[in-house]
């Protein structure tokens, strides 16, 4: 199922939202002080294009609370508002409920992506 899952995703909506971890990744690796930032989002970008048969663990110290709230102000809203509104359109049908719930576990790494891996 996993792989029939992450081709469909790939397909009806993945490639859009893993693009725009890479876009994102792209303009933080602009500066210097940045680039930490960037190879996170590139990270990232690799569970976006391929959701299903992966977690996502949280935790992190200081150093990723500093990062969450620079990411946050600066990229990370307006990219959780745009995968929790495509979550919440695939979930109106029933067929869509597990792309939904994909986004909705991207909405919530677009929130906080520092200190979390992909498991």
């Amino acid at each position: 199922m996993s792989l029939v899952g992450n081709l469909l995703w790939f397909i009806f909506g993945g490639f859009f939202s893993g693009l725009s971890w890479v876009l994102a990744g792209c303009l933080w690796c602009i500066t210097i002080v940045g680039i930490p930032i960037g190879l996170q989002c590139f990270k990232f970008a690799g569970l976006a294009f391929w959701p299903f048969g992966k977690e996502i663990e949280y935790g992190g110290g200081a150093m990723s609370l500093v990062a969450n709230i620079f990411w946050l102000i600066l990229s990370g809203i307006p990219m959780a508002i745009a995968d929790v509104v495509t979550g919440c359109l695939w979930c109106i049908t029933i067929v869509g409920i597990p792309f939904g719930k994909q986004f909705f576990k991207l909405a919530k790494l677009s929130l906080m992506p520092f200190g979390a891996r992909v498991v």
